[in-house]
């Protein structure tokens, strides 16, 4: 098991960790699963633009759904997250400029939509946000496309620590080893992992990668690359030690065990 690791704390040893692999179990037929999927104990929620649905793990049956038309009010789903029965949901008018971002809310049991906090024009377009030690922490990305705002690209991508009320406490940048994995896109999935070390997705890649927080300065840094049977996009990561992810082009969830933690 990789040791309990947290902010400020060494991170050198988790290089030595692992190596870390994917083993895929199951495959789902999810039409919504064109952004992220996000898990509970005994469901898992296909994400689109604007529209989730929450089918059940065992049986595959799809027990409820959710969805609007484009820009009324949403635009742009990214990853997903559960915490105490609500799916949090990054969301973004990607690939509109100036970036525009907001955290919006379900309560898992309907799919009934629980509320939005706007961020506003903020760091950069948000594609995930996660729990670790009692603190929100969200990717921002920027892109080298036609969602690239003036003068800035993938370099710019920045992970923000935010307080309960939303308040940036402290931030840091990905390393040039993973900016330059990113090409044109940027990171669109990330969850904390064992030890606290960050597993992120880029946009269509079939890889993962684990990235850990500096000893010191502000550039996270690139521990392991592994290959998933994924297409990037948002991914999960549930009590049981499984790694979830989609193929967008298939609509497919992807259930796989996660090895080597």
């Amino acid at each position: 098991m990789l040791r309990r690791t947290l902010l400020g704390m060494p991170f050198a040893l988790l290089a030595q960790e692992g190596p870390w692999s994917v083993e895929e179990v199951r495959r789902y037929p999810a039409p919504e699963a064109t952004q992220a999927v996000a898990v509970d104990a005994a469901h898992f929620y296909a994400i689109g633009s604007y529209a989730i649905a929450k089918y059940e793990k065992e049986s595959g049956k799809r027990v409820a759904e959710w969805q609007c038309e484009r820009g009324k009010p949403l635009i742009h789903l990214n990853s997903g997250v559960v915490r105490d029965g609500i799916l949090y949901c990054a969301h973004s008018n990607y690939p509109g400029v100036p970036m525009v971002s907001s955290i919006e809310k379900w309560h898992t049991t309907a799919l009934e939509h629980a509320g939005s906090h706007s961020l506003g024009i903020f760091a950069g377009s948000l594609t995930w946000l996660d729990v670790f030690d009692g603190r929100w922490f969200a990717t921002f990305a920027h892109y080298r496309n036609r969602g690239a705002e003036p003068g800035k690209d993938p370099r710019w991508t920045l992970l923000v620590e935010f307080d309960d009320q939303w308040q940036q406490r402290r931030s840091w940048v990905y390393s040039e080893e993973i900016v330059a994995k990113m090409g044109d896109y940027s990171l669109s999935g990330g969850v904390f992992g064992p030890g606290g070390v960050i597993v992120c997705t880029g946009h269509d890649a079939a890889e993962v990668y684990v990235v850990a927080f500096p000893e010191g300065g502000s550039e996270l840094v690139l521990m392991q690359t592994f290959p998933a049977p994924i297409e990037g996009q948002g991914i999960a990561l549930d009590a049981s030690g499984m790694l979830w992810g989609i193929r967008r082009r298939a609509r497919e969830v992807v259930a796989m065990r996660l090895r080597g933690v």
